[in-house]
C-alpha cells in the first residue's frame, strides 16, 4: 500500500495497481464519483500534477504544428471554431480540447494523425488520477446498478439540477470549475445512447425525489427527466417509499459497476472520500444486497407512475 495526498491536501491510502484492473482499491479523499469530471464537448482542465505534463506536452506539439504550417493563433483558431486565447490555453496546457477538436485540428495542421495519438492519454488526463480507472469502467460497462439516498445519480441529472448541487459544495467552488464539471457530467450521459446498450439500473429513496434543491422548477424539470429515461428500455429506475419498513441499504449508497469479461467493481462514497474495489467477497455480496433492496423497492412501472404522483404534487 502506498499513501497519495487527496486533492483537498489530506491524505488517504489506496493500492498501487498495475494496470487499469485495480485489486480491492481504496481511494483518497477527492471529488469522487459523482463529483468527478468526465470527457466535455468544450475546454477542460487538467485534474492534477502529472496529468499537466501529459497536457503541457501535447499543447508544445499543437504549437509545433501550427508554427510549420504558418498560422498565427487567431487564424488557427478561426478555422478551429475557438478563439486565439482559447487556442492558447492549449498549447500551454491549460486546456484540454475535446477529442473531436483534436481530430479537426490534426486536418487543420496537417499532422497526419499525429494528434489523434494522444486522445487517450488527453481523456485520462482530465481526471484525478484515482478517477481514470472509473472513467474508462463506465464507458466500458455492460451493466451498471446504483443505490442512492442523498442526491439523484450523476448519469441521471439534468444541468440545473448538477449547477445547484455543485453551487452547495463548500468550500465553494470555482465559476469554472464549475462550468468545467457541468460539462463533464452531461458527457459522461453518453452512456444512454451507447450501442450495444449497457443494462442500467437505478434505486433511490423518495426523499431523493422531494428534496427540492435548486427550487420547484429545478426539481420538477429533474422529475420529468426521470420519466424520460425511464422508458429506455434498458433502463429500469426503482423507487424506496419512506413507508417501508425494512431496508438492505441503511448502509447507504453504492455502485456496481460490471465489464464484459464478467469481472464486477464496487464502488462507495461518503463526504469526500470514495473507495473502488474488486473483492470478489465485496462484490458479490454488494450485489446480492442490490437484489435485496430492488426486492424491497416498488417495481419499475409502479415507480414511474410514483414519481407522476410527486410531480403533479409540485
Amino acid at each position: 500500500m502506498t499513501e497519495r495526498t487527496g486533492t483537498d491536501g489530506t491524505t488517504g491510502t489506496r493500492t498501487v495497481p498495475d494496470d487499469a484492473e485495480t485489486a480491492a482499491t481504496v481511494v483518497g479523499p477527492g471529488d469522487g464519483w459523482e463529483h468527478g469530471d468526465a470527457d466535455g464537448g468544450g475546454p477542460r482542465r487538467p485534474e492534477d500534477g502529472a496529468a499537466k505534463g501529459v497536457v503541457t506536452a501535447f499543447g508544445q506539439t499543437v504549437k509545433t504544428l501550427r508554427l510549420r504550417e504558418g498560422l498565427d493563433r487567431q487564424e488557427f483558431g478561426n478555422r478551429l471554431g475557438y478563439s486565439a486565447s482559447t487556442v492558447a490555453s492549449f498549447e500551454q496546457g491549460r486546456r484540454i480540447p475535446s477529442p473531436a477538436t483534436i481530430d479537426r485540428a490534426d486536418e487543420i495542421l496537417n499532422a497526419g494523425g499525429l494528434l489523434r495519438l494522444w486522445k487517450e492519454e488527453m481523456e485520462r488526463a482530465q481526471y484525478p488520477v484515482f478517477f481514470q480507472g472509473m472513467a474508462v469502467l463506465e464507458k466500458e460497462a455492460v451493466e451498471l446498478v446504483s443505490y442512492d439516498t442523498l442526491v439523484v445519480k450523476g448519469l441521471l441529472q439534468t444541468e440545473e439540477y448538477m449547477r445547484a448541487l455543485l453551487a452547495m459544495r463548500r468550500p465553494v467552488l470555482a465559476p469554472e470549475t464549475i462550468e468545467q464539471r457541468v460539462v463533464a457530467r452531461q458527457a459522461r450521459q453518453h452512456i444512454f445512447e451507447r450501442w450495444p446498450a449497457p443494462l442500467l439500473s437505478f434505486v433511490m429513496d423518495e426523499s431523493v425525489l422531494r428534496r427540492p434543491y435548486g427550487g420547484r422548477d429545478v426539481l420538477r424539470g429533474q422529475l420529468e427527466n426521470l420519466l424520460l429515461i425511464g422508458q429506455k428500455p434498458n433502463v429500469e429506475i426503482q423507487i424506496m417509499p419512506l413507508s417501508c419498513e425494512e431496508s438492505a441499504g441503511v448502509d447507504g449508497p453504492f455502485t456496481i459497476v460490471t465489464r464484459k469479461d464478467g469481472k464486477k467493481f464496487l464502488y462507495a462514497e461518503v463526504q469526500g472520500t470514495s473507495a473502488l474495489t474488486t473483492d470478489p467477497e465485496q462484490t458479490t455480496l454488494a450485489a446480492a444486497r442490490y437484489g435485496i433492496i430492488r426486492s424491497q423497492t416498488l417495481p419499475s412501472r409502479e415507480s414511474m407512475e410514483f414519481i407522476e404522483g410527486v410531480l403533479r404534487s409540485l
